[in-house]
Protein backbone atom coordinates (compact mmCIF):
# COMPACT_ATOMS: atom_id res chain seq x y z
CA UNK A 1 0.00 0.00 0.00
CA UNK A 2 1.18 3.30 -0.96
CA UNK A 3 0.64 6.88 0.47
CA UNK A 4 -0.81 8.80 -2.72
CA UNK A 5 -1.43 12.02 -2.70
CA UNK A 6 -5.29 11.42 -3.16
CA UNK A 7 -5.33 9.24 0.00
CA UNK A 8 -3.44 11.69 1.91
CA UNK A 9 -5.78 14.38 1.34
CA UNK A 10 -8.59 12.15 1.93
CA UNK A 11 -7.01 11.41 5.16
CA UNK A 12 -6.66 14.97 6.30
CA UNK A 13 -10.04 15.75 5.38
CA UNK A 14 -11.42 12.70 7.36
CA UNK A 15 -9.28 13.80 10.30
CA UNK A 16 -9.78 17.39 10.56
CA UNK A 17 -13.59 16.06 10.33
CA UNK A 18 -13.14 14.06 13.79
CA UNK A 19 -13.47 10.61 12.48
CA UNK A 20 -11.44 7.59 14.55
CA UNK A 21 -8.32 6.04 13.22
CA UNK A 22 -10.16 2.93 12.89
CA UNK A 23 -12.78 4.70 11.06
CA UNK A 24 -10.36 6.41 8.23
CA UNK A 25 -8.80 2.75 7.79
CA UNK A 26 -12.19 1.55 6.83
CA UNK A 27 -12.85 4.04 4.36
CA UNK A 28 -9.04 4.25 2.72
CA UNK A 29 -9.48 0.68 2.39
CA UNK A 30 -6.49 -1.77 2.37
CA UNK A 31 -4.96 0.57 5.40
CA UNK A 32 -4.55 -0.69 8.80
CA UNK A 33 -5.48 1.80 12.08
CA UNK A 34 -1.87 1.87 13.08
CA UNK A 35 -0.72 2.79 9.66
CA UNK A 36 -2.99 5.43 9.91
CA UNK A 37 -2.08 7.05 13.18
CA UNK A 38 1.67 6.34 11.61
CA UNK A 39 0.88 8.92 8.50
CA UNK A 40 -1.18 11.41 10.66
CA UNK A 41 2.30 11.57 13.45
CA UNK A 42 4.22 11.97 10.23
CA UNK A 43 1.96 14.95 8.29
CA UNK A 44 2.10 16.80 12.08
CA UNK A 45 -1.97 16.49 11.84
CA UNK A 46 -3.45 17.51 15.09
CA UNK A 47 -6.39 19.94 16.04
CA UNK A 48 -9.45 17.56 15.24
CA UNK A 49 -12.80 18.05 15.56
CA UNK A 50 -14.92 16.61 18.13
CA UNK A 51 -16.69 13.88 17.38
CA UNK A 52 -20.72 13.37 18.07
CA UNK A 53 -20.02 10.80 20.46
CA UNK A 54 -18.02 13.32 22.58
CA UNK A 55 -20.08 15.37 24.98
CA UNK A 56 -19.58 17.81 27.20
CA UNK A 57 -20.35 16.48 30.71
CA UNK A 58 -23.22 17.76 32.51
CA UNK A 59 -23.50 19.52 35.62
CA UNK A 60 -24.97 17.89 38.08
CA UNK A 61 -27.71 19.57 40.25
CA UNK A 62 -26.64 20.22 44.12
CA UNK A 63 -29.88 19.81 46.27
CA UNK A 64 -29.96 22.53 48.24
CA UNK A 65 -30.86 21.04 51.85
CA UNK A 66 -28.42 17.82 51.53
CA UNK A 67 -27.16 16.41 54.66
CA UNK A 68 -23.51 15.84 54.70
CA UNK A 69 -22.82 12.60 56.25
CA UNK A 70 -19.74 12.45 58.44
CA UNK A 71 -16.54 11.08 56.55
CA UNK A 72 -14.95 7.95 57.94
CA UNK A 73 -12.56 5.52 56.96
CA UNK A 74 -13.83 3.27 53.79
CA UNK A 75 -12.35 0.22 55.57
CA UNK A 76 -12.91 0.30 59.58
CA UNK A 77 -11.69 -2.92 60.48
CA UNK A 78 -8.11 -2.89 58.14
CA UNK A 79 -5.07 -4.20 59.65
CA UNK A 80 -4.47 -6.14 62.73
CA UNK A 81 -7.02 -5.75 65.25
CA UNK A 82 -4.66 -7.03 67.99
CA UNK A 83 -1.56 -4.98 66.70
CA UNK A 84 -3.87 -1.80 66.69
CA UNK A 85 -5.03 -2.20 69.87
CA UNK A 86 -1.46 -2.63 71.27
CA UNK A 87 -1.13 1.15 69.79
CA UNK A 88 -4.19 2.57 70.87
CA UNK A 89 -3.75 1.92 74.80
CA UNK A 90 -0.56 3.58 74.30
CA UNK A 91 1.34 1.09 76.57
CA UNK A 92 4.56 0.08 75.54
CA UNK A 93 4.99 -3.35 74.39
CA UNK A 94 6.07 -6.02 76.84
CA UNK A 95 7.59 -9.25 75.32
CA UNK A 96 4.72 -12.10 77.05
CA UNK A 97 8.49 -14.17 77.74
CA UNK A 98 10.52 -13.05 79.89
CA UNK A 99 13.80 -12.67 78.35
CA UNK A 100 17.45 -14.67 79.95
CA UNK A 101 19.81 -12.67 82.24
CA UNK A 102 22.65 -12.34 79.35
CA UNK A 103 26.20 -11.84 81.21
CA UNK A 104 27.95 -8.52 80.11
CA UNK A 105 30.83 -10.56 78.71
CA UNK A 106 28.80 -12.83 76.32
CA UNK A 107 26.84 -10.02 74.81
CA UNK A 108 27.62 -9.24 71.27
CA UNK A 109 27.05 -6.11 68.75
CA UNK A 110 26.88 -6.91 65.03
CA UNK A 111 30.90 -5.93 64.55
CA UNK A 112 31.86 -8.56 67.44
CA UNK A 113 29.33 -11.45 66.05
CA UNK A 114 31.20 -14.62 65.40
CA UNK A 115 29.69 -17.97 63.07
CA UNK A 116 29.38 -19.72 66.31
CA UNK A 117 27.50 -16.89 68.32
CA UNK A 118 24.10 -16.67 69.27
CA UNK A 119 22.02 -13.75 66.83
CA UNK A 120 19.20 -13.20 69.08
CA UNK A 121 18.60 -9.95 69.19
CA UNK A 122 17.89 -7.96 73.00
CA UNK A 123 16.42 -4.53 73.00
CA UNK A 124 15.65 -2.07 70.49
CA UNK A 125 18.00 -2.11 67.41
CA UNK A 126 17.58 2.17 67.67
CA UNK A 127 19.03 2.21 71.35
CA UNK A 128 22.63 2.51 72.35
CA UNK A 129 21.78 -0.44 74.85
CA UNK A 130 21.62 -2.83 72.06
CA UNK A 131 23.17 -6.43 71.80
CA UNK A 132 22.88 -10.00 70.11
CA UNK A 133 22.67 -12.90 73.03
CA UNK A 134 26.26 -14.19 72.10
CA UNK A 135 25.83 -17.69 73.33
CA UNK A 136 27.49 -20.67 71.68
CA UNK A 137 25.11 -21.53 68.92
CA UNK A 138 23.38 -24.84 67.89
CA UNK A 139 24.92 -26.16 65.13
CA UNK A 140 23.12 -25.61 61.87
CA UNK A 141 21.20 -22.57 63.58
CA UNK A 142 21.63 -18.91 64.30
CA UNK A 143 20.34 -19.27 67.82
CA UNK A 144 21.92 -20.80 70.86
CA UNK A 145 19.75 -23.70 72.94
CA UNK A 146 17.18 -21.12 74.95
CA UNK A 147 16.85 -18.80 72.09
CA UNK A 148 16.18 -21.19 69.49
CA UNK A 149 13.19 -23.30 71.48
CA UNK A 150 12.04 -19.35 71.73
CA UNK A 151 12.37 -19.04 67.67
CA UNK A 152 11.75 -22.22 66.18
CA UNK A 153 8.12 -24.30 67.42
CA UNK A 154 6.46 -27.62 65.72
CA UNK A 155 3.86 -26.87 63.48
CA UNK A 156 0.64 -27.50 64.44
CA UNK A 157 -1.10 -30.77 63.18
CA UNK A 158 -3.12 -30.21 59.97
CA UNK A 159 -7.32 -30.75 60.66
CA UNK A 160 -6.71 -34.02 58.05
CA UNK A 161 -3.90 -35.47 60.01
CA UNK A 162 -5.20 -34.48 63.50
CA UNK A 163 -8.02 -37.23 61.97
CA UNK A 164 -6.42 -39.61 60.72
CA UNK A 165 -4.61 -39.71 64.04
CA UNK A 166 -7.93 -40.01 65.89
CA UNK A 167 -8.75 -43.07 63.40
CA UNK A 168 -5.47 -44.96 63.79
CA UNK A 169 -5.15 -44.51 67.86
CA UNK A 170 -9.16 -46.00 68.03
CA UNK A 171 -8.02 -48.70 65.60
CA UNK A 172 -5.27 -49.64 67.75
CA UNK A 173 -6.96 -49.45 70.93
CA UNK A 174 -9.81 -51.50 69.77
CA UNK A 175 -7.12 -54.50 68.44
CA UNK A 176 -5.54 -53.74 71.95
CA UNK A 177 -8.75 -54.91 73.36
CA UNK A 178 -9.29 -57.47 71.45
CA UNK A 179 -5.96 -58.81 72.11
CA UNK A 180 -6.57 -58.76 76.27
CA UNK A 181 -9.73 -60.71 76.16
CA UNK A 182 -9.51 -64.20 76.21
CA UNK A 183 -10.69 -66.48 74.07
CA UNK A 184 -12.56 -69.09 75.04
CA UNK A 185 -12.56 -71.99 73.36
CA UNK A 186 -16.21 -73.78 73.09
CA UNK A 187 -16.51 -76.93 75.45
CA UNK A 188 -18.19 -80.51 74.14
CA UNK A 189 -20.76 -80.91 76.64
Amino acid sequence: MSWTDERVELLKKLWSEGLSASQIAGRLGSVTRNAVIGKVHRLGLSGRATTSRVKSHRPRKRIANAVKRPTRARFPTSGNPTVRELYATGEPYVAPVEEIDIPEKQRKSVETLETCSCRWPVGDPQNQDFYFCGGNAVPGLPYCEHHARRAFQAPAPKRREKENADVVRAAMARVEGERRTPVSEPSDA
